[in-house]
């Protein structure tokens, strides 16, 4: 019954945290189209999250202490790797492209589970990638933009790494002290900010577009609250609770669940920003979400033996770590 519970509670925040990381896009759009740089939006989104994280991390400080390989490997895959490569992917692929190569993560994370911790594999949650990972290449009309970039196919799949990083960095709880995962999220958002400083280069940010309002499918939309939008709900929020998730599912699981992300993302499009879908999509979008509730039917199996050391620390038993942004 208790374990039932908390695969119906992962299940749950696992939602949540897809539908939170879903719906960043649609508020990012009319950010871009009122004349902000995407990577200064990623900027804005990640430097805020981690300003309202700021007493979370203080209240975790002796994180930095016991576990300072593992919020690092937060900080520059789960949060600062996906974002970047995804955006550097996009500069040189279309966009559909990127994002089915991005969510090929979940078929990755199974590879780590079975050849890398040494785990069983369910067939639920093999079919559930090969049936999710189908639907999303309608959900993106992979086929209206396929085109062949070596470099940029590279920079995808170097998305779908750190996202794999996120879902195996996210289920470090093993251990007799396992870390608390809000304050790793803290941290990992304070080192993935300090990160993409670098990156966006924020001091040439047109930083006006923030006090005007943005066209939200014909609709005025004050700037500064979708900027709110995506720090609060699809940033901190969706952390959280994909964060927790893992570890009350498995990063296996998880991980197909947050392919409903892509789903959700081109649904809210349509109900907010006009962008109709079509017969493929809708198809597709059902497609993810068959995977999704047949792999996180299955119950994840303990550890048959050994367990790797992970990129955090050398006494967890487990993998973890949503980024999409």
């Amino acid at each position: 019954m208790h374990a039932s519970q908390g695969r119906s509670a992962g299940l749950g925040l696992a939602l949540a945290s897809a539908f939170a990381f879903g719906g960043s896009g649609v508020a990012a759009k009319p950010l871009i189209e009122a004349g902000l740089d995407p990577l200064h939006v990623v900027w804005l989104r990640v430097a805020g999250a981690a300003l309202v994280m700021l007493p979370v991390a203080w209240r975790h400080r002796a994180l930095v202490r016991s576990r300072p390989v593992l919020l690092l490997g937060f900080g520059l895959l789960a949060v600062a790797g996906v974002q970047a490569c995804y955006f550097a992917a996009i500069s040189r692929i279309p966009v559909g492209v990127a994002l089915l190569v991005e969510y090929l993560a979940p078929a990755l994370v199974l590879g780590w589970v079975r050849f890398v911790q040494r785990r069983p594999v369910t067939r639920a949650a093999a079919l559930g990638v090969v049936l999710a990972v189908g639907g999303l290449a309608c959900v993106v009309e992979v086929w209206a933009g396929l085109s062949f970039d070596v470099v940029g196919l590279v920079l995808a799949l170097g998305a779908a790494c750190c996202q794999v990083g996120y879902f195996v960095l996210s289920d470090q709880g093993g251990g007799a002290e396992p870390p608390h995962p809000v304050g790793v999220i803290a941290y990992g958002l304070l080192i993935g900010a300090l990160v993409l400083t670098v990156i966006a280069r924020p001091w040439g940010m047109d930083w006006s577009v923030l006090g005007g309002d943005t066209a939200m499918d014909g609709a005025a939309v004050p700037a500064w609250l979708l900027l709110v939008w995506i720090v609060l709900l699809a940033t901190v929020i969706a952390y959280v609770t994909g964060v927790i998730s893992v570890r009350l599912l498995s990063p296996a699981v998880a991980g197909v669940v947050a392919c409903l992300e892509a789903v959700i993302a081109t649904v809210l499009a349509w109900v907010l920003l006009g962008e109709h879908l079509a017969a493929p999509q809708l198809v597709g979008g059902a497609l993810v979400l068959a995977g999704a509730l047949i792999a996180q039917s299955s119950t994840p199996r303990p550890p048959s033996g050994p367990v790797a050391a992970g990129a955090g620390a050398p006494d967890v038993v487990g993998e973890r770590a949503d980024a999409r942004l």
